[in-house]
């Protein structure tokens, strides 16, 4: 009887440790890396995105600067 008892108790011990530790362990590194995949892709999109910015913006504000010089006159 006292046998029976006490399995019946590791396997108690045994269930909780699963349901209520291991699971949700597995669970939320799962969503972690999830999550972590997705920052990293939108880090490249933006990084993409930057580089193709920096790269038209020097040619296109060059001819823009020259075209919007107005002459200072000083004024007495």
């Amino acid at each position: 009887m006292l046998e029976t008892f006490v399995e019946l108790f590791v396997i108690y011990i045994i269930y909780k440790l699963v349901f209520n530790f291991i699971i949700p362990i597995y669970v939320a590194s799962k969503q972690m890396n999830k999550k972590m995949n997705e920052f990293k892709q939108q880090m490249h999109q933006n990084q993409q995105q930057q580089q193709s910015s920096t790269i038209s913006k020097p040619q296109s504000s060059k001819s823009a600067s020259d075209d919007d010089y107005i002459d200072y006159e000083e004024i007495k």
